[in-house]
């Protein structure tokens, strides 16, 4: 792993790119790249793990698994396969996909809870801001 205060720099950086990103379908790639700089560093997800007493408490590694659904779907939405990829990734590309056209509309999951996305980014910031600090 990098040096931890160059990346809890980096994630700083990324978090606030998600904090001053309007919603639209550039919020959700946003949180595309938050996911990826997370999973591109071998000892973050660690930090997210369930069998953390707080993470238990917070629900942090389902609100994680929640990001890395919005992550694949920004990785699948330009992508055409005939392999089965099962309904919550469809369901997925087919929201983003009516963000991108702007079909914005409350009826639509994604859409319905961005500023939840947004809260859950902060929250997860938080967990792997705070693990970083025990590094400085």
């Amino acid at each position: 792993m990098e040096s931890s205060k160059k990346t809890k720099s980096s994630l700083d950086s990324k978090l606030k790119k998600i904090q001053l990103t309007q919603a639209g379908f550039d919020f959700y790639v946003a949180i595309h790249s938050f996911v990826k700089f997370v999973e591109s560093n071998p000892e973050l997800p660690k930090s997210l793990r369930k069998d953390v007493k707080l993470n238990r408490e917070l629900n942090i590694a389902s609100k994680y698994d929640y990001l890395k659904q919005v992550y694949q779907g920004i990785e699948d939405v330009n992508v055409r396969s005939n392999v089965d990829l099962g309904h919550a990734r469809y369901a997925t590309i087919k929201d983003l996909n009516k963000i991108r056209s702007n079909e914005l509309s409350e009826n639509n999951t994604l859409w319905k809870k961005r500023e939840l996305l947004r809260k859950t980014v902060g929250e997860v910031h938080t967990i792997l801001s705070t693990y970083l600090t025990k590094f400085d």
